[in-house]
């Protein structure tokens, strides 16, 4: 059987995905940690020529630092209006890069067609980690590099989705997106394939020119997950205790005291060779 075949419920949780994703405004929260996005694309050392492939791109992090060191860059991502932002992005930063609609689960590229697959907080999200895995790999060349920054279910942005997820319970049947964080698991989703894995738990700063509880405001407004949990709350009371609860571990993680907010997750840079 076609490994990258769906099921009915698959594609109804597919296109929920989408919506998630698609709601707010992403390129808000995503331009509070562009300075490490671009420190991450620096450890890569890309040189001109290269082909490279931003999975999950978002708004374009990481390819436009990408696109700067003179690669051949490729952006894929499931939202559309969040290619649209990526190109836009682009445009304006003068820069060449070929952005288009897609599922990381099943892309439109040829078997090793890029020299490096980058992702950041991106391909974590799939709903099929298994199937994801073996795509990063099926495009990448042999002894090419497959680089991903997962958030940690340690760290702060870990933290945020159990206190969410304690209040707006996510779909069952669907592994953790917080395990593409894990070492073990991460181990064994690249045992096949790849020739080195190097694994590195670093910090990346976020952040917001306001309060604590404005940027939890902020996430409500413009992070779709956060979003999705605060409209799946039909009771004002709970949507309150969601609140308060958010707003009490940004506090506590809140590294700045002049008015603003700063932060500093944890995520797994994962580093995986593949195999000749």
């Amino acid at each position: 059987m076609d490994g990258k075949k769906m099921t009915s419920e698959m594609e109804m949780l597919k296109s929920k995905l989408r919506g998630t994703w698609m709601a707010g405004d992403f390129g808000r929260i995503a331009s509070s940690y562009s300075g490490g996005a671009a420190e991450f694309v620096e450890r890569l050392e890309l040189k001109p020529g290269m082909r490279v492939l931003d999975a999950a791109c978002g708004t374009g992090n990481l390819s436009l630092p990408a696109a700067r060191t003179g690669a051949t860059v490729v952006g894929l991502d499931l939202a559309p209006n969040l290619i649209e932002q990526a190109r836009a992005n682009a445009e304006e930063a003068g820069l060449d890069i070929r952005f288009e609609v897609g599922d990381v689960e099943d892309m439109p590229y040829a078997d090793g067609e890029f020299h490096v697959v980058m992702t950041m907080f991106g391909a974590m999200f799939a709903l099929r980690p298994d199937v994801t895995a073996a795509e990063l790999k099926r495009v990448c060349r042999p002894g090419g590099l497959i680089a991903m920054a997962n958030w940690t279910p340690g760290g702060f942005i870990g933290q945020m989705f159990k206190t969410t997820g304690k209040h707006a319970a996510p779909p069952s049947g669907i592994e953790s997106p917080l395990l593409w964080g894990d070492i073990e698991t991460v181990n064994r989703r690249f045992e096949n394939g790849i020739a080195a894995l190097y694994l590195t738990p670093r910090p990346i700063e976020m952040t917001f020119p306001f309060s604590t509880n404005e940027t939890v405001e902020h996430f409500r407004k413009f992070y779709g997950p956060t979003q999705k949990a605060f409209e799946s709350l039909t009771d004002a009371d709970l949507r309150d205790d969601l609140r308060r609860d958010l707003e009490d571990i940004w506090a506590a993680s809140n590294m700045s005291e002049n008015g603003i907010t700063r932060v500093m997750p944890e995520y797994l840079e994962v580093k995986a060779i593949r195999s000749q």
